[in-house]
């Protein structure tokens, strides 16, 4: 999931076409300039550039900033010089608890899953029947979400997504059956795109609304 995209991509790196992704593979797409040179580093596989041209965090898997951060210590060790680097005081040291990865920055992927864990949220408590004012306050907040995204790639391929020529991926927002299974599509072209299960829509107010019948989620 256009002209300004590409060129983006031909400027930067050629992104990962995905909206909101759980994961990129291991072989997502590197983002060095495609004329490199030797005096360019290169970087990691699927290392996502940002539009400043500098590596996007939230645009790339936790793996791959990983394997970038490895990269970026051994080149500075290479290459470091006898002058003495400030360390900062006690009063300006991070908190010494045992930090896990939940409390480290967000990669794509959990920046994804929180993503559709809200907009699913959404859809569950959307009116059964929207007024039209419900439906212009939601349109616009996809439009704006499409824009503000953090991950710029994963906002330009949805907002892609829904502006399909043909018209069918607009937002279905007459109420909350048609909207939920409209972001249940949504998600299930990430999962295409990633190679995972898609999702049976009939089964999307069980998964995101009511719990499923077994009870296991009572």
């Amino acid at each position: 999931m256009a002209d300004v995209h590409s060129q983006q991509s031909e400027a930067q790196s050629k992104p990962p076409r995905s909206l909101f992704p759980h994961q990129f593979g291991a072989v997502a797409s590197s983002s060095t300039n495609s004329k490199d040179d030797d005096s360019k580093t290169k970087l990691p596989s699927g290392v996502v550039l940002d539009k400043d041209g500098k590596p996007c965090r939230l645009c790339t898997s936790a793996a791959s900033w990983r394997a970038l951060t490895k990269q970026a210590k051994v080149q500075g060790a290479s290459t470091s010089t006898s002058e003495p680097v400030a360390e900062p005081s006690s009063s300006e040291s991070a908190p010494s608890l045992q930090t896990t990865r939940d409390e480290c920055p967000p990669d794509v992927e959990n920046l994804g899953r929180s993503t559709w864990t809200l907009l699913h949220s959404m859809t569950a408590t959307y009116p059964v029947k929207a007024t039209q004012e419900q439906q212009s306050e939601m349109r616009t907040f996809l439009k704006l979400f499409s824009r503000l995204y953090p991950c710029w790639v994963c906002a330009d391929d949805f907002r892609t997504w829904m502006a399909e020529p043909s018209g069918r991926n607009e937002p279905r927002l007459g109420g909350r059956a048609d909207f939920g299974t409209w972001m249940c599509e949504a998600h299930n072209e990430v999962n295409r795109k990633l190679g995972k299960k898609e999702f049976d829509c009939r089964f999307w107010e069980e998964r995101w609304r009511t719990g499923w019948k077994d009870g296991r989620c009572d």
